[in-house]
């Protein structure tokens, strides 16, 4: 799904904020602390709660493979002025051939300033101008209107409400689906991706 220059783990995507690069066993002790926090983990599909080591450790291990294989792009949000200090996660993971579901989460202190609407933006732009991807779907849960305004400034289209089975919050739970379609993408101005530096610069939704 993913072409070989975004399979290393020198890739990164730059952004005006952030760099989102590849997840590193160093991001674990900032992985426990945003996103063990209940607040961030009770909005996700994924995240467990208690949040442990073993499960940094796990979710950083099938990450970086996933990225190798091709099969996903996960990354950790990092603001740019300290790009060592994991903040968030933003992910693509295929489900089908040319079909992505999105995955986000922010850390709670770095919410509200629309880092996570940057990290989206910059993922989907990516995927669709040099991945092998048509279309990319997402869900929030119904309450969260916060993720609901990320996928919508992305353009991001509502395709109405269903009950999801999340293991990881414990039961089934009414969530909004959404999708967008690269025809339908707002595509903004952006900068080839090259071998030489691995870093491709995004604008915003």
């Amino acid at each position: 799904m993913f072409p070989d220059l975004l399979r290393d783990d020198v890739f990164r995507l730059e952004t005006a904020r952030l760099w989102l690069r590849w997840p590193r066993m160093a991001d674990a002790s900032a992985l426990l602390r945003h996103a063990g926090d209940p607040a961030v983990a009770q909005m996700t599909a994924s995240i467990p709660h208690p949040y442990t080591e073993p499960d940094a450790a796990r979710w950083i291990f099938s990450s970086r493979a996933g990225n190798a294989h091709g099969s996903s792009l996960v990354l950790v949000m990092a603001r740019r002025e300290k790009p060592t200090e994991a903040i968030g996660s933003v992910g693509l993971h295929q489900t089908r051939p040319g079909v992505a579901l999105l995955g986000y989460w922010l850390g709670a202190a770095f919410q509200g300033k629309g880092l996570a609407t940057e990290a989206v933006s910059a993922i989907i732009d990516l995927a669709f101008r040099v991945g092998d991807v048509r279309e990319i779907h997402a869900q929030a849960f119904a309450d969260n209107a916060q993720s609901r305004r990320v996928l919508a400034k992305c353009g991001f289209r509502n395709e109405g409400r269903g009950q999801i089975d999340l293991p990881a919050r414990g039961g089934v739970f009414t969530c909004e689906r959404f999708r967008l379609e690269r025809e339908q993408s707002k595509l903004p101005a952006f900068e080839p991706v090259t071998a030489g530096d691995a870093v491709a610069r995004p604008a915003l939704c």
